[in-house]
């Protein structure tokens, strides 16, 4: 009988084999450090869970400090209790720059303050304040979450002050917390003589004017 066609195909396929296989093992032998780490790392990014782990973002950083209560500062000669309860100082053809500053009244563990009090008064756009009614002044309290948000302008400066917000925040039943808050890249800061950087409010430019937010931690028993 006339040996089969398919012999001679399978013993040459089979030589085929064994070469590719030492030829193979002889390169992964002398395969040098560097390029095994890049073997590897050509393993790891066809491997979906290693390269997903990679391409997973940072954990988001804690929005208040559990040590670190923000710190109270002086009243100044310039409050007037019994203001009116609103979320917006703007009037009509108030001239300055418009600004939303919001944020969150929250605990030292983190826990949002709901009905909160948050009373706020600053300088007009020429570093003015109404010593005789309410213009810029005004007080809210805080929602579920903790959260407030007021409408203003950005105060103008005057003589010895860099530019600053006055606020009292109080949770119901507790010590009053007076305080101020700066704006950042004030050449002014370096000259105030109770300029505080832990006060500095996080302020970008939004839409129509100025966007601002800081969290207030309270003391609470």
């Amino acid at each position: 009988m006339s040996p089969s066609p398919l012999v001679p195909d399978r013993r040459r396929f089979l030589r085929l084999f064994v070469a590719m296989t030492a030829a193979w093992f002889a390169g992964f032998r002398f395969f040098g450090v560097d390029d095994q780490a890049a073997a590897q790392a050509l393993l790891a990014a066809s491997d979906p869970d290693t390269a997903g782990a990679h391409r997973r973002p940072p954990a988001p950083t804690p929005d208040c400090d559990d040590d670190a209560p923000t710190p109270s500062m002086t009243e100044g000669p310039f409050f007037t209790p019994h203001s009116p309860e609103r979320t917006s100082l703007l009037e009509p053809g108030m001239p300055g720059t418009r600004m939303v500053l919001s944020g969150r009244v929250v605990s030292r563990g983190c826990t949002p303050i709901a009905g909160a009090l948050v009373d706020f008064w600053h300088a007009d756009d020429e570093g003015e304040y109404d010593n005789e009614g309410f213009r810029l002044r005004g007080h809210q309290f805080t929602d579920a979450q903790g959260r407030y948000r007021l409408e203003t302008i950005v105060p103008g400066l005057y003589s010895g002050r860099t530019r600053h917000f006055h606020v009292k925040v109080q949770a119901r039943g507790g010590r009053v917390l007076t305080t101020q808050l700066y704006f950042p890249d004030e050449a002014s800061n370096s000259r105030d003589r109770i300029f505080r950087p832990d006060l500095l409010m996080a302020v970008r430019d939004g839409q129509r004017g100025k966007d601002a937010r800081f969290n207030f931690v309270l003391r609470t028993a």
